[in-house]
């Protein structure tokens, strides 16, 4: 059973940083994405960056190219999100998402793209 469990969330200003975690075990497949997405109150849930397995290969939003980077460490079967430049419109809560045998794109980040599964959240918020 693949579990994710996502960390790192907080309170933070306006242009500060975050780093969140989003660690991964269960694995069985031989490769998968993972993504980060975000859901704020009363809005639709939104993809943010994915990478994949395979190659490292990433996609961001444009909501956040340039702000934020997405990057894992294999050995720790973890992905992290370093969010820089934060803007109040990043507070939400964020979870990240796997499928095994999946490649990162733009579909994957898909609002009505289904994923198998999902980590519990990390709130973040950006405020003065």
């Amino acid at each position: 059973q693949v579990q994710l469990v996502e960390s790192g969330g907080g309170l933070v200003q306006p242009g500060g940083s975050l780093r969140l975690s989003c660690a991964a075990s269960g694995f069985t497949a031989d490769y998968y994405a993972i993504g980060w997405f975000r859901q704020a109150p009363g809005k639709e849930r939104e993809g943010v960056s994915c990478i994949s397995s395979r190659d490292g290969s990433t996609y961001d939003a444009d909501s956040v190219k340039g702000r934020f980077t997405i990057s894992r460490d294999n050995a720790k079967n973890t992905v992290y999100l370093q969010m820089n430049s934060l803007k109040p419109e990043d507070t939400a809560l964020y979870y990240c998402a796997t499928d095994p045998g999946t490649a990162c794109n733009s579909w994957f980040l898909d609002s009505q793209y289904v994923h198998d599964y999902w980590g519990q959240g990390t709130q973040v918020t950006v405020s003065s």
